[in-house]
């Protein structure tokens, strides 16, 4: 199995690939924390050697909710690693210095030293669940509702390609909508009919 640790900040994430029977680093990688850089995050983390895989997530939800959330609703096991567990994790690093490399590494390395059955696991929880299966219906909605005015507007356009307007060349309102006025009219009937 592989451990796949990550230390989430407000910006960036770093995630590091564990063998749980070895400890050796596999890989990792750094993405910026939007949700298209979670969508190519999980792309690198299937390409990689073995399918059995979880995700080990420092325990800051207030900036690790949104990859949490992400990774959960694509079916992904998420468990949470106390920050408490990482003091001893990076004393004893194999490593010197720090960076984010290193602490997704100890994250990773924490959470097999622990046991990752025995870490609590991340899901989406009764509301939270209901409010992400909503949200993602009316995302599905939205863009079959944008593919639809697109169809249509483009049918329109075609339909109407040899149709002249008739609000063109006369002042009659048309497909164009009213034609302007002219200087002068708009200078008389901002002075008022008396002084016009």
């Amino acid at each position: 199995m592989m451990v796949l640790g990550a230390d989430t900040h407000k910006r960036s994430h770093t995630i590091a690939a564990v063998n749980d029977l070895t400890g050796r680093v596999i890989a990792d990688l750094t993405v910026r924390a939007t949700r298209r850089a979670f969508e190519e995050l999980l792309v690198w983390a299937r390409g990689l050697d073995d399918p059995e895989r979880v995700w080990a997530i420092e325990d800051c939800r207030h900036v690790s909710g949104a990859l949490e959330r992400f990774l959960l609703a694509r079916g992904e096991r998420v468990v949470r690693v106390p920050p408490r567990l990482m003091a001893g994790a990076r004393t004893s690093a194999r490593e010197r210095g720090k960076s984010d490399a290193i602490d997704a590494v100890a994250i990773a390395r924490a959470a097999i030293r622990e046991g990752v059955d025995s870490l609590p696991v991340a899901q989406l929880a009764g509301s939270e669940l209901d409010v992400r299966l909503l949200v993602d219906h009316r995302e599905r909605l939205v863009a079959q509702r944008t593919a639809l005015i697109n169809d249509l507007r483009w049918n329109l356009h075609e339909s109407l390609a040899g149709v002249r307007d008739p609000g063109q060349g006369d002042d009659r309102p048309g497909l164009a909508g009213p034609r302007r006025r002219a200087p002068q009219a708009r200078r008389a009937v901002r002075a008022g009919p008396d002084r016009a």
